[in-house]
């Protein structure tokens, strides 16, 4: 084999942590979003995504409805102008105006006075926490409706009540906004997250405020990768995209969904399909420095990694949370409010994911210049170059030069020595400046 010098590789810079006032900003941003209607579709959508493109730099895209996408039809557009009922001596019981979880999403119109008897079909509240509103939804099967704190219905009176829901369904658009930031070479890491939800802070909106964070964040930073982050309703929002992207697809070798990452609980990172993709590996060495953090396998369950994950696709797509959806008893409540996520929890969630996105970037697989016998690393002084408290020293060394065969990657070589990835990395970057290592093209 040659002795190629490598004097002159350049190191890949890698991601550099965010600022300790992040999650300030980040719980701000979420402050002022929280109020808004959201929904699968309609202004409340393209007003939260407007605010996030000041952040960062975001392009919206609209998708008509009634267009296909995959298996699915987009949905007629809902515009809510006003909805509340009024009780016999006229004072409004339940008013979007309000709050955005007090009307079912995606509610039809309807101008009428009825009966408490024939109202109370149209009333959603949660028997076991009747101090709390309900999220609930009716996307896909029309229907009208409020939901309200149990201990409130339960206290109406018999009577004759005023139902106004000033609401339209009708021919619009789906609104998905994308931020493409290219990089050294056209593979892409793609993160995403769901925007549909209203007023509830966790699940979502801290998903979209920590992503519009981490895409301000990346524009700011030297990348190997392109990246691309997507804002876009759950569920049929990916369908939409995936079915507009299918021609460039192949270009996605990594991926996370961001969701619910505001709560206290320690982190959770949920598996792709493929169950061990170098975004798998990556979460894993990042989550495993924290005691309690969780890895959990792949199941077709949960959030719009599903989408990602279809068999069809089959893409590399992770997903990162805290408590993940539908496992806090706060989720899809109005307990789901500013006050249980935390800045603290919202910085060091961006934290962990710019970790984990990192190594995703610096990985790299090595080849050995002088892989006959060991290098003489006395006379080059190597010895003592990396040396010092918590460093394995000439040990991370012969691990890199015995593993970079052109086969193993940092990430290979991190799981099969048990040293950490910034250490062999820095190892490798040496070596290299040393001639002794030659990156694999």
């Amino acid at each position: 084999m040659g002795t190629t010098d490598t004097r002159a590789v350049s190191k890949r810079p890698g991601i550099a942590p965010p600022g300790d006032a992040v999650g300030a900003e980040i719980h701000g941003l979420m402050t002022e979003l929280f109020p808004v209607l959201r929904s699968l579709t309609g202004d409340g959508v393209r007003e939260t995504l407007h605010r996030c493109a000041e952040w960062a730099p975001f392009e919206l895209f609209e998708v008509p409805s009634g267009a296909a996408a995959l298996d699915w039809t987009i949905p007629d557009e809902w515009t809510v102008r006003e909805a509340w009922v009024a009780g016999p001596d006229g004072t409004r019981i339940v008013d979007v105006a309000e709050s955005s979880l007090a009307l079912v999403s995606y509610s039809t119109p309807v101008r009428a006075r009825m009966s408490l008897a024939d109202l109370r079909p149209h009333l959603h509240s949660l028997p076991d926490r009747p101090t709390l509103t309900p999220y609930v939804t009716s996307y896909w099967d029309p229907a009208w409706g409020f939901c309200l704190p149990h201990e409130r219905l339960e206290a109406l009176p018999e009577g004759e009540y005023e139902v106004v829901i000033d609401t339209t369904l009708a021919p619009g658009h789906l609104t998905y906004a994308e931020a493409v930031l290219p990089g050294e070479i056209a593979d892409e890491i793609l993160i995403t997250s769901w925007c549909c939800h209203p007023s509830l802070a966790n699940d979502n909106l801290s998903g979209v405020a920590v992503l519009t964070a981490l895409a301000r964040h990346i524009a700011s930073q030297p990348r190997h990768h392109t990246f691309r982050f997507l804002l876009s309703p759950g569920s049929i929002g990916p369908i939409a995209w995936l079915a507009a992207n299918r021609e460039r697809l192949d270009r996605v070798r990594h991926g996370l969904v961001v969701s619910c990452v505001g709560d206290p609980a320690l982190p959770t990172y949920k598996r792709t399909r493929q169950e061990d993709a170098p975004v798998d590996r990556a979460a894993a060495m990042v989550l495993g420095a924290i005691d309690g953090a969780r890895m959990l396998p792949w199941e077709p369950w949960g959030g719009d990694e599903r989408q990602f994950n279809s068999p069809g696709f089959n893409l590399p797509i992770g997903s990162f949370s805290r408590s993940p959806a539908g496992q806090f008893p706060e989720g899809h409540t109005s307990d789901d409010n500013l006050t249980f996520v935390t800045p603290a929890a919202l910085g060091d969630s961006l934290t962990r994911i710019v970790q984990i996105l990192d190594i995703l970037e610096t990985n790299r697989v090595w080849i050995n210049t002088s892989p006959f016998g060991e290098p003489q690393l006395g006379r080059r002084g190597l010895y003592r170059a990396l040396g010092g408290a918590g460093t394995t020293g000439p040990m991370a060394m012969l691990w890199v030069l015995n593993l970079a065969d052109g086969d193993h990657s940092l990430i290979d070589m991190a799981e099969r020595s048990g040293i950490s990835y910034a250490e062999l990395r820095a190892t490798a970057d040496l070596l290299a400046e040393h001639g002794l290592l030659t990156p694999r093209s």
